[in-house]
């Protein structure tokens, strides 16, 4: 299908443009979508209810900072399933104004964990100001918008490029090895709607084309032996062995449980989910494992089953 056949698929995303979020929807998709920003992660899941975006891509987990507990809340309460993942490399880079010496830099604004993910660069230099800020790339669109020469950013590349900002330092993170892993998301059925459960919902033509293009991508990097990936949501009985009783028939079935995490459920203190992700050779595996995992819960939700996403080394 050429660019010029394509409708127009809007993927929402939580921060502004430049985020790294805006950068993991281009690298999984390509720059053929329109990107659609959005203030909040509440903000972008609701875009696609009411219209404002086709899919949502959204961070699950970062390797150094964990999860990000708000997208799991929000993922059991919404109508969207997961249908693919990427991981993109995290390079901060301190940015500012054109013309702009490290020696004129007087404060640096980020996201709070940006600012943490950089703390050898603030104690290599510590006259400089930590500012923090509601975005990463918004930290760079306001030292730029007010030309204050004297103030930086640290953000991605791509906020440099969309602000016109120039870097000054290039990758001045602690750890080289920073990752976070998102996943696109779409509107599919659930149990109970007369369709199979998390199968994508009568389509728009926009994510017709967006789930065409995806797996025309993900045929394109599939290699030889490649996993499946699935997210699941589930709650157990409040009584002894409940959590060894579902867990056992993934390993008997052959599953790999890459990761378990609890969340309290809202209204219910003291009384816990559990968000796993699975890896397996096929789905026939999950399923038969899921027939035997549902008679030991009192809730399962699938999130969504896709490949597993390919982890890039950061450039050099």
């Amino acid at each position: 299908m050429s660019t010029s056949d394509r409708k127009t698929t809007r993927v929402a995303f939580q921060g502004e443009p430049g985020a790294f979020s805006e950068a993991a929807a281009i690298q999984l998709l390509g720059d053929w979508i329109t990107t659609v920003p959005c203030p909040t992660f509440d903000a972008a899941f609701r875009s696609v209810p009411e219209g404002a975006a086709d899919a949502v891509l959204v961070p699950v987990e970062n390797s150094l900072a964990g999860s990000v507990v708000r997208v799991f809340d929000l993922l059991l309460e919404s109508d969207l399933g997961i249908v693919a993942e990427t991981i993109l490399p995290i390079e901060h880079h301190l940015i500012g104004c054109p013309g702009t010496s490290l020696d004129d830099i007087r404060s640096v604004a980020s996201h709070p964990m940006a600012l943490a993910q950089c703390e050898k660069f603030f104690l290599a230099h510590p006259h400089l100001k930590r500012v923090p800020a509601e975005d990463t790339a918004g930290s760079v669109r306001e030292a730029i918008s007010r030309g204050d020469k004297s103030a930086a950013g640290i953000a991605g590349r791509r906020a440099a490029i969309h602000y016109g900002g120039v870097i000054l330092i290039e990758s001045i993170q602690d750890n080289a090895e920073n990752f976070t892993r998102f996943v696109l998301l779409i509107p599919v059925s659930r149990e109970g709607s007369g369709e199979p459960a998390n199968t994508a919902t009568a389509a728009s033509a926009a994510v017709s084309d967006l789930m065409i293009e995806l797996r025309v991508r993900q045929m394109e990097k599939l290699e030889s032996g490649s996993l499946l990936k699935m997210s699941v949501a589930l709650r157990l009985a409040h009584k002894p062995g409940a959590l060894l009783a579902a867990l056992e028939p993934f390993a008997r079935h052959g599953i790999n449980l890459m990761k378990i995490e609890s969340r309290p459920i809202h209204g219910t203190p003291w009384i816990y989910q559990f968000f796993l992700d699975l890896l397996a050779e096929s789905s026939g595996q999950l399923d038969a494992a899921l027939a035997e995992v549902r008679r030991a819960t009192s809730f399962l939700r699938i999130l969504g089953l896709y490949p597993v996403a390919k982890q890039d080394s950061p450039q050099k």
